[in-house]
């Protein structure tokens, strides 16, 4: 006998368009597999465990909608409007939401492995545990949207916007985040190993006990950041702006500072063996020869 998540109700576009229209929002376990929504309403519809994959979505209205644990593998959700959209456990592999709006919507514990989330609104969304691995989120919007324990391993975010983020223990090795805005952002235990922070925007993050080991930060601004008891080992830190930055106690073992400021930075018990400090400005003001 097949189980409830098993029994999909195959339904056709017009039959589902017909009963909306009607009223009807429970639409629970449906199989859409590859067809076209494309600019349809179905707002606070219930498609709990719907199966989406290669569904046209394009322009669709789904604020509110449950798309709790349903498959929307390799759908086109481009432009489409998910605000405050329940995707918990849902699987949006390599599905594309460039410039959808997600804003307040939660996709925790979901998979967007490969997803192309670039340009979208993720304002305030809730992505806790979720896997980005790979995930493509250049020039995306994550103004405070919560990403704590998420994978993020070599996910794209190039020019992303993510003040105030909360990243708290996330892995993020490898990731591409050049030139993003992570102003007030939480790192708090995020593994940051061998990611791209170069040119990055870090200024009032917190990040104690983050792991930057071999990370590239060229030209960072970490200007009143609190890195403190972390781990940059081996990490490229050349023109980066330590400003009154806290690194009280964390490890810069083989870092290249060159040019970097460091001008009232706490500096108290950190580890600076084999460091390249050539043209540094020192907490004192000297400059490092």
């Amino acid at each position: 006998m097949k189980t409830i998540r098993e029994a999909e109700i195959i339904m056709d576009v017009g039959t589902l368009l017909k009963q909306y229209a009607a009223g009807e929002r429970d639409f629970r376990n449906s199989n859409f597999q590859g067809l076209s929504f494309a600019g349809v309403d179905l707002s606070e519809a219930n498609l709990r465990g719907a199966n989406f994959i290669q569904a046209n979505l394009a322009g669709a209205t789904l604020q509110r909608a449950n798309l709790r644990e349903a498959n929307l593998t390799q759908a086109n959700l481009q432009g489409a409007n998910l605000q405050e959209a329940n995707l918990i456990g849902s699987n949006l592999s390599k599905a594309n939401l460039s410039e959808a709006n997600l804003s307040d919507a939660s996709l925790r514990a979901s998979n967007l492995s490969g997803t192309n989330l670039t340009k979208a609104n993720l304002t305030e969304a809730i992505f806790s545990e979720a896997v980005l691995r790979e995930a493509d989120l250049s020039q995306a919007k994550l103004f405070e949207t919560t990403l704590s324990r998420t994978n993020l391993s070599h996910a794209l975010l190039v020019g992303a916007s993510l003040e105030g983020a909360n990243l708290t223990n996330a892995i993020a090795v490898g990731i591409n985040l050049k030139g993003a805005n992570l102003v007030k952002a939480l790192l708090h235990g995020a593994n940051f190993t061998g990611a791209n922070l170069s040119q990055v925007d870090l200024s009032r993050a917190k990040a104690n006990g983050t792991n930057m080991t071999d990370a590239i930060l060229i030209g960072a601004n970490l200007r009143g950041a609190n890195v403190s008891w972390t781990t940059l080992r081996g990490a490229d830190l050349t023109r980066t702006n330590f400003y009154r930055a806290k690194l009280c106690w964390s490890n810069l073992t083989e870092a290249i500072l060159v040019d970097a400021v460091l001008l009232d930075a706490n500096l108290r018990q950190v580890t600076l063996r084999d460091t390249n400090l050539k043209g540094a400005i020192m907490p004192d003001g000297t400059k490092h020869e």
